[in-house]
C-alpha cells in the first residue's frame, strides 16, 4: 500500500506550485506520501486488507465467523389426531446432542407439509390447544356448505391448507448456552389439520457458535 500511496495525488488549495512565487495561490498536485510521517506510512503498508464482508484475521468478527458452525436433522413426528400438539420434548430429544454444542445461535424448524402447521404457544394448559382447534374450525368452514373448489382429497383437505397458511410452516428460535431460549410458558406446537394424517417431517437447522 505504501507504493500506492506515493502514486496517489490530490490538490491542496493552500500550497503553491513547485517553482511558483509564494504570492500566487495556485493549486499544486502533491503526493500523499509527502504528508504522511514515515512511521504512519509504514503502518499503512503493514495493515491487512479484507475483502468486503470478510473479517480481518485477529479481529473479534473474525473469531466468531471462523468458529461458526451448522447442524441439520430431519425429525419425524408420528401420525397425530387432528388438533394442536405440544412437540417440544420430541424435538429436544432429537437435537440435544447437536444443540449442546452451540453457545449462541438460531434454530430453524421447517415443516415439509401443506396440511399441518407449526406455531409457538402455551406449554402448560392443554385447554389452550383444544381452544385453538375450536377457533380454527369455526373460522374456516368445512363440509357441504363450504365454498371450496378443491375437494378431491376430502372435505377436510382444503380447510387444512388454509389453516396451514394461517400459522405457517416455519419457526426460528434463539439458542443460548446449548438450549432453545424460549419463554417459561412457550412450547413448540405441531397443528395437525387432517382427520387421517400420516407422519410429519420437520427439518431442524442449527447455526451459530
Amino acid at each position: 500500500m505504501a507504493s500506492n500511496a506515493s502514486a496517489l495525488a490530490f490538490t491542496h488549495p493552500k500550497l503553491p506550485e513547485r517553482g511558483a512565487h509564494h504570492h500566487h495561490h495556485h493549486h499544486q498536485s502533491i503526493t500523499a506520501r509527502s504528508l504522511l510521517p514515515a512511521a504512519a506510512d509504514a503502518a499503512v503498508a503493514r495493515r491487512p486488507v479484507a475483502s468486503p464482508g470478510l473479517a480481518v484475521a485477529g479481529s473479534p468478527a473474525a473469531h466468531f465467523s471462523m468458529a461458526a458452525k451448522w447442524a441439520q436433522k430431519t425429525v419425524v413426528i408420528p401420525a397425530q389426531r387432528r388438533g394442536c400438539h405440544l412437540i417440544t420434548p420430541k424435538i429436544l430429544r432429537e437435537i440435544e446432542a447437536d444443540l449442546s454444542g452451540f453457545k449462541c445461535g438460531l434454530a430453524h424448524l421447517f415443516l415439509q407439509h401443506t396440511s399441518a402447521s407449526l406455531t409457538i404457544n402455551e406449554n402448560y394448559d392443554s385447554d389452550v390447544q383444544a381452544d385453538t382447534e375450536t377457533f380454527l374450525n369455526r373460522i374456516v368452514p368445512e363440509g357441504r356448505s363450504a365454498p371450496w373448489k378443491h375437494t378431491l382429497e376430502g372435505p377436510d383437505d382444503m380447510p387444512a391448507h388454509i389453516k396451514s397458511s394461517m400459522f405457517g410452516c416455519a419457526l426460528t428460535i434463539p439458542i443460548t448456552d446449548g438450549h432453545l431460549n424460549m419463554g417459561t410458558w412457550q412450547g413448540i406446537w405441531l397443528c395437525e389439520h387432517r382427520d387421517n394424517a400420516s407422519s410429519r417431517k420437520i427439518v431442524v437447522t442449527l447455526n451459530g457458535v
